[in-house]
């Protein structure tokens, strides 16, 4: 890890993320707590993200913009009462346009009220494992007691595009039109100015008000390796970039993401208890990585598996045990969980009556 000075010598506080092993590369005052601006919309875009993925809403649900969210300040798309709108198009609209009317319809949508989605951003911060955080409403405009850290806001950025990462299909636009319901369009550009001139960058929220100063959660990918970046408290647009420009650079020219072992590769078979079949293929639930240093020569690894007692019925992607992997010197590089290749159902009486006939048999097959 470099000296603060040697790279972001504009922002009050800074870190930088790699996010498959979470290891932090670079960090400057990362734990001060500090007003996040927009930044905060990272939060709110997780929950909208989670509400979809729970079932609970899609895309294409329809959002009434209420007297609230209309009446919003700073930035905006200047959604009126009354009009109705898709979730693609306010989600398009934060990620873009950090609209500050459109996130607080969609914390209205989620939440029921502004209020109960803000604690439902809290307490999603928790979970997270932040600990500067305090929310007070889902846009960032400055509120006394709204705070975070760039340790936090990195640990949100992480979640976001790795458990999400088809926000960055919206984050990663430059300039977008959102169409209004008597077919006017407004035009929405990004204020993160890095998705057009910084080639690997996609995403994923600025911020600014007089208490944040100019605030970037970035994210990039190269080479297989995935960075989040947050600089806060910096005193121009153009020193932001150019410190995250900086970090971003140092990490992608100082280290390497080397893949031991694939998500979704074989790699043992174990016994099934009461299932429609005996026998299941198990998997990695992510890949196994390790950061190195961009000069290191590839290790040798090992892996140990530990595997609970399976009983049908069991689906991919539960949990079913973990695998610790180990470097030739005997480091544990990463723990990973394990999850079945594919569903297993219960076994019926059929299934019982079929095993044993074929026990009878010998072992033919029975149909």
């Amino acid at each position: 890890m470099v000296k603060a000075v040697d790279i972001t010598e504009y922002s009050e506080s800074a870190i930088l993320v790699e996010t498959s092993t979470g290891k932090v590369l670079y960090e400057k005052d990362a734990d001060v707590a500090r007003a996040p601006a927009s930044m905060t919309k990272i939060m709110s875009m997780i929950l909208i993200m989670d509400a979809i993925h729970n079932g609970n809403l899609s895309l294409n649900d329809k959002v009434v913009i209420s007297e609230n969210a209309s009446g919003m300040g700073g930035s905006q798309v200047y959604l009126n009462t009354g009009e109705t709108y898709k979730v693609e198009e306010l989600l398009k609209s934060i990620a873009i346009a950090s609209a500050n009317d459109a996130v607080v319809a969609m914390a209205e949508k989620i939440g029921g009220t502004e209020e109960k989605f803000v604690e439902m951003m809290n307490n999603k911060c928790k979970e997270l494992g932040c600990t500067n955080t305090t929310f007070k409403n889902p846009h960032g405009l400055d509120t006394e007691g709204h705070i975070s850290s760039a340790r936090d806001m990195a640990l949100m950025g992480s979640y976001l595009v790795s458990n999400y990462p088809e926000v960055l299909k919206f984050t990663s636009i430059y300039e977008d039109y959102l169409q209004r319901p008597d077919g006017s369009n407004t035009w929405l550009v990004n204020t993160n100015k890095l998705v057009r001139f910084y080639q690997d960058v996609d995403g994923l929220k600025t911020g600014f008000t007089e208490s944040a100063g100019y605030c970037l959660t970035s994210t990039a990918k190269k080479n297989n390796m995935r960075l989040v970046g947050v600089v806060m408290g910096v005193d121009t647009p153009d020193n932001r970039t150019s410190d995250t420009v900086k970090m971003l650079n140092y990490g992608f020219n100082t280290y390497k993401l080397s893949t031991i072992y694939e998500k979704d590769k074989i790699i043992d078979q174990v016994r099934v208890e009461k299932g429609k079949r005996e026998s299941v293929d198990i998997i990695l639930m992510d890949d196994a990585t390790e950061l190195l240093n961009i000069n290191d020569k590839q290790k040798e690894y090992t892996i140990n598996i530990s595997i609970d007692k399976i009983v049908a019925p069991v689906k991919y992607g539960d949990k079913v045990g973990n695998a610790e992997v180990i470097d030739n010197e005997g480091n544990v590089v990463t723990k990973i969980g394990i999850t079945v290749k594919e569903d297993v159902l219960k076994a019926n009486l059929w299934d019982y009556f079929k095993r044993n006939l074929e026990v009878m048999l010998g072992g033919k097959k029975v149909y």
